[in-house]
């Protein structure tokens, strides 16, 4: 199994995965880590639903914030208006302004997104993304719509976190796909971002039993591929989603010499 893994992982975590994946705005920003932890952290709240829609609507996204998300934010209040008209399927105008507003708070303090992460560290993702969720609910421009709920879905529940683990993954792990713009967490802390592909795919190599596609899951599925890659098990991502993506019975039909160990 280790060996199938590790072959559909090199296929898949190449520089050529970044073109058609939204880490691609994060690496617009490589050597400017403020824009790249912000907008990477936005991108990550879009990835849903149809891929080139969500990729689309960011494209756009970036053209209103004038190609620097971070100034852009930080002087939200003179250019709020400038999203109006601006949503994506649950998100309104109303919701990602109030995002804007909740982060330009942060900033306006001196902090950066990262710090906020930092002071919020832990040796487990899944504490680290409730510690900064429980921040963030404190603010008043924190609000209660149906689509900055999910915008910001709250960890304190049972959902899986898909998106806000692909963040952790694109600041944590190296590149050539991610970009290791955070230290203070380790790769071995991550939990896999599991979405209905990686679920699938896992399911039918026997290394995830829970049916549901939440926490637990991700948990679950985490801790299994640690016995291929203690370090770094999250990497198996790549393999999971890809063969999840390309066909997994095709990719099953390939001339490995190593499937009839599965």
């Amino acid at each position: 199994m280790k060996e199938y893994l590790d072959y559909l992982r090199k296929k898949y975590e190449t520089k050529d995965f970044i073109k058609q994946d939204p880490v691609k705005f994060v690496h617009l920003f490589k050597d400017d880590i403020k824009n790249a932890e912000l907008f990477g952290f936005i991108v990550s709240l879009f990835a849903f639903g149809k891929r080139e829609v969500f990729i689309q609507k960011l494209n756009i996204l970036f053209e209103i914030m004038n190609h620097n998300p971070y100034e852009f934010i930080l002087n939200i209040e003179k250019n709020e208006d400038k999203l109006n008209g601006f949503l994506y399927r649950f998100y309104k105008p109303d919701d990602i302004k109030a995002l804007c507003f909740l982060l330009s708070e942060k900033l306006k303090k001196g902090m950066s997104l990262g710090d906020i992460f930092y002071e919020k560290r832990s040796s487990n993702a899944g504490d680290i993304l409730k510690n900064v969720y429980n921040e963030f609910e404190k603010s008043k421009y924190f609000i209660n719509s149906q689509g900055f709920s999910f915008m910001l879905s709250n960890p304190n529940k049972n959902g899986a976190n898909k998106r806000l683990n692909m963040f952790l993954r694109w600041m944590v792990r190296k590149p050539p796909v991610d970009l290791n713009l955070w230290n203070f967490i380790e790769p071995k802390n991550l939990i896999i971002p599991l979405d209905v592909h990686v679920g699938n795919v896992s399911r039918k190599l026997n290394l995830l039993k829970r049916k549901q596609n939440d926490m637990k899951a991700a948990v679950e599925l985490t801790e299994k591929l640690k016995e291929f890659n203690s370090d770094d098990p999250v990497g198996y991502d790549f393999a999971l989603f890809g063969a999840g993506v390309s066909g997994f019975d095709v990719i099953k039909k390939e001339n490995l010499g190593i499937l009839d160990k599965i």
